[in-house]
């Protein structure tokens, strides 16, 4: 004999056996027990949450010659026969294939015979939105006037491609996604009916899997079934079949991106695919991560909304106080965008790597919510830059080995030029100016009294020595160069020095293309200059 699908094998043959759909299983028993049978409903919903079996049921229920309160008695001569789809009262067709005009004059021409056994000829039309402009127009008088014993139920998961005119004419039920603990309550019953042994975690993670459709959740549970058959079904178990990843590496993760850290996510990601995981399933996961991050960063009480152990509810606060809202929202636009183009696209990986690399690297993007990235992280190292002046390390990025100083500054032999550098390390210069010197340490306190979006913008310039005396300031290409490029905005940063200062200072601009140059030819003052440490209000 052959072997039967588990959805299959499982289909409700009552209202009773109906998951997760009890605010429509409810209405129609009313009505059959009322006599208040409609004669044209709409059934829409997303796929596997069983439009077509409360069809069928419903169908199956109006012909009975002894119906319960669940259903069908499934023991009289009609349902017997519709069970065995021998029954000329309940038709099925099927929109995808037959959605021509002809095809719907015929079932016009049908109903106007009746039925010559039973109360009530059931047309059930499915994928009914697949029907063409023509079709719909044959159907729509006999849909708004049919005869008395005639029954149309249309199924549909694209509601919104369905004509007003259709729509009007029909009784709408809208059909729910189904929830997990709902799917894996049935999952459950199923498996132990079948005698397979199965870990409860595997079992939630099926049905989380399978995004609210029982159908899905049931191929996906008999997929599982069947490649470790007779062995018991472990949560690492569906996690290989479905070529999907456990929650603890998406915390490493989100580790690895918070600290910018490329080549750790790289690794990470070579790992996933030397396991043989599917990376569309990886990214969806790792969204679906992030969301729930979202989600514990605004609320405490969201057991019933995050299906997850306390443990591990209490791992991901953890984790989600770690970054700042709008990091995340950045994070969930990237991957949201990539789970768009990765479904189609040839190169999976490539596009992965890129995405990974965006979240680590702010730089790559203009968006505001990169841009306070890009501020967050020069302000992370500004603080590394206190708390080391603080216990008295004063070493200087593109120092030689006798604590030299870059090029440009008085007496280093090298360009002296406004922001014009060269490449060999020289000697600190004997002084720096006392202007210059005073304007850096008192630079927290400048930058505190400045209105945004100067404020913002001084908090990711580098302070260094220009020519003549000049106060430098170095900032990357982009917005924060473009603002301080224009002449206004340095005279108002003049006067702000100036208040501070008592004194006129010159300030001038050079731009650099990346942060590892600015590292590289411009000495940073901050970590010369002993700087006041002011808390942030």
């Amino acid at each position: 004999m052959s072997y039967t699908a588990l959805y299959r094998k499982f289909r409700p043959d009552t209202f009773a056996d109906v998951k997760g759909q009890d605010h429509i299983v409810t209405t129609l028993r009313n009505q059959i027990k009322a006599n208040r049978i409609g004669h044209a409903y709409l059934f829409t919903g997303t796929r596997g949450t069983g439009k077509t079996t409360v069809a069928k049921i419903f169908a199956r229920t109006v012909n009975c010659e002894n119906p319960t309160e669940n259903g069908p008695c499934g023991k009289c001569r009609s349902c017997l026969a519709i069970a065995a789809g021998a029954s000329m009262n309940v038709i099925e067709i099927d929109a995808a294939s037959n959605n021509g005009v002809d095809n719907i004059r015929e079932i016009v021409d049908e109903v106007s015979y009746s039925p010559a056994e039973g109360r009530y000829k059931v047309y059930i039309i499915d994928e009914v939105h697949m029907l063409s402009i023509g079709a719909f127009n044959a159907l729509l008088k006999t849909l708004e006037e049919p005869p008395s014993y005639v029954i149309f139920i249309l199924a549909t998961t694209e509601v919104h491609k369905l004509p007003v005119t259709i729509l009007s004419r029909c009784q709408r039920y809208d059909f729910k996604r189904i929830s997990i603990d709902t799917i894996t309550e049935r999952l459950q019953e199923l498996t132990a009916a079948e005698g397979v042994a199965v870990e409860e975690k595997a079992l939630r993670y099926i049905a989380k899997t399978a995004d609210g459709s029982m159908r899905d959740a049931l191929s996906l549970l008999d997929q599982c079934i069947a490649f470790h058959l007779g062995n018991e079904l472990t949560y690492d178990k569906v996690l290989e079949v479905l070529g999907a990843v456990d929650t603890e590496v998406f915390s490493r993760l989100f580790c690895h991106v918070l600290e910018g850290d490329v080549m750790g996510c790289i690794n990470l990601l070579e790992e996933i695919m030397v396991q043989g995981r599917e990376l569309t399933q990886f990214v969806t996961d790792f969204t679906w991560y992030l969301r729930n991050l979202m989600l514990v960063k605004v609320s405490d009480d969201l057991e019933d909304v995050i299906d997850m152990s306390s443990e591990n509810l209490a791992r991901l606060k953890d984790e989600a106080n770690l970054a700042q809202m709008d990091q995340i929202l950045r994070y969930i636009r990237i991957f949201s965008e990539l789970s768009n183009q990765i479904r189609y696209a040839s190169q999976k990986r490539i596009l992965v790597e890129i995405a990974l690399i965006k979240l680590c690297r702010p730089s790559m993007e203009v968006s505001q919510d990169a841009l306070l990235d890009r501020i967050r992280q020069v302000e992370g190292k500004w603080d590394q830059t206190l708390r080391s002046l603080e216990s008295g390390a004063y070493a200087v990025p593109g120092a030689g080995a006798a604590g030299g100083m870059g090029p440009g500054f008085p007496g280093s032999g090298g360009p002296t030029g406004t922001g014009a550098y060269g490449t060999n390390a020289a000697p600190l210069p004997k002084a720096i100016p006392e202007d210059i010197r005073e304007i850096v340490s008192k630079w927290p306190s400048i930058v505190g009294n400045a209105e945004n979006p100067m404020k913002m913008y001084l908090k990711s310039v580098r302070l260094s020595l220009g020519n003549e005396g000049q106060l430098l300031i170095v900032a990357e290409d982009g917005l924060v160069s473009d603002y301080f490029g224009d002449h206004g905005h340095r005279e108002e940063l003049e006067r702000l020095l100036a208040d501070f200062s008592g004194k006129e200072v010159e300030v001038a601009l050079q731009s650099v293309k990346t942060e590892q140059e600015m590292e590289q030819n411009y000495v940073d003052l901050s970590q010369v200059i002993h700087m006041e440490i002011e808390e942030e209000d």
